[in-house]
């Protein structure tokens, strides 16, 4: 009895520590699309104020409507979380109907394939909209014509998001009066919504690909670019930043030159110089080649100092 009693207690800890953890993050990531849209409302880049659903693409797909996260089962078939997808990943762009079967079913005939979309499309807007009277119009996916796409007055996306902070970033830098903490913390939000490859689970789709690719480069710019910026302030995080981009391409040697200098900046000459080793290791193992002038020479200050 006492055996059974224990475990009954064990399952409640674990149940509730999980709803603990459960509420803390969705806490956080309240706190952090607080955070971007201010940060946005600062520019002419800022999202939309009224959207009700917010999608994460960046190191899972999860979705919340009216800060509620919508469960999977809510989608009813893999097909509608497909469809809506190709949606999201399509951004702003209305796609014809028959070109949205073509890339997603390309297996299919045209009838089944025309079923299909519609049970999927139907299973989209039941999942997002479960109270939406009728024949009203659906909020989200809109359709013109024979092509259909996402209102983004009305969609809040992560993927988005992380673009329009790393522009508004870059603008700061370029204005007269360079506003370098604003900068800063565009950059910060911006990596911190990169929680990792766009739409993991649609990795061997080939319609994720070229986004997959493009936000990754985007991701590994700015984290670099802001480990530089941090180096005079905070050479701690600057090695942060440089290990986690290391961690994603270990070929991206501008990370080992910044790496480099915040070890140096720590005077931790010995890591410095190891970090420079690695860098040869590296490449010659990947490419075959050494590292960049630049970066030769900047071991031989660190030798010479």
């Amino acid at each position: 009895m006492r055996i059974a009693h224990s475990c009954r207690w064990c399952v409640f800890i674990l149940i509730y520590g999980l709803a603990q953890y459960t509420m803390s993050t969705s806490q956080s990531e309240a706190q952090l699309y607080t955070i971007v849209n201010r940060l946005l409302a600062k520019t002419h880049h800022a999202m939309s104020a009224q959207a009700t659903l917010h999608v994460q693409t960046l190191g899972g797909f999860r979705v919340w409507r009216k800060s509620e996260e919508v469960p999977t089962t809510a989608w009813g078939r893999e097909k509608a979380i497909h469809l809506f997808q190709f949606f999201i990943t399509m951004r702003r762009q209305y796609v014809h109907k028959e070109q949205i079967m073509d890339r997603l079913w390309p297996d299919l005939d045209v009838d089944k394939g025309d079923r299909d979309f519609k049970v999927a499309l139907n299973s989209i807007n039941k999942a997002l909209e479960p109270d939406r009277e009728p024949r009203s119009d659906a909020l989200f996916v809109k359709r013109y014509g024979l092509a259909y796409g996402i209102d983004f007055d009305n969609v809040w996306l992560d993927s988005e998001a992380l673009e329009l902070l790393v522009s508004a970033g870059n603008q700061a830098t370029l204005e007269p009066n360079k506003d370098i903490g604003y900068t800063i913390a565009c950059y910060e939000a911006a990596v911190k919504l990169y929680y990792g490859d766009y739409l993991p689970e649609r990795r061997y789709e080939d319609w994720t690909s070229a986004e997959r690719e493009r936000l990754q480069l985007l991701a590994l710019n700015t984290m670099t670019t802001l480990a530089e910026l941090l180096l005079p302030r905070n050479p701690l995080e600057s090695l942060r930043l440089t290990q986690r981009v290391l961690a994603i391409d270990p070929v991206w040697e501008d990370a080992y030159r910044i790496q480099m200098r915040a070890f140096v900046a720590q005077r931790n000459r010995p890591l410095a110089i190891r970090s420079y080793q690695r860098c040869v290791e590296v490449l010659a193992e990947e490419f075959g080649v050494d590292p960049l002038p630049e970066t030769k020479t900047l071991y031989d200050q660190i030798l010479n100092d």
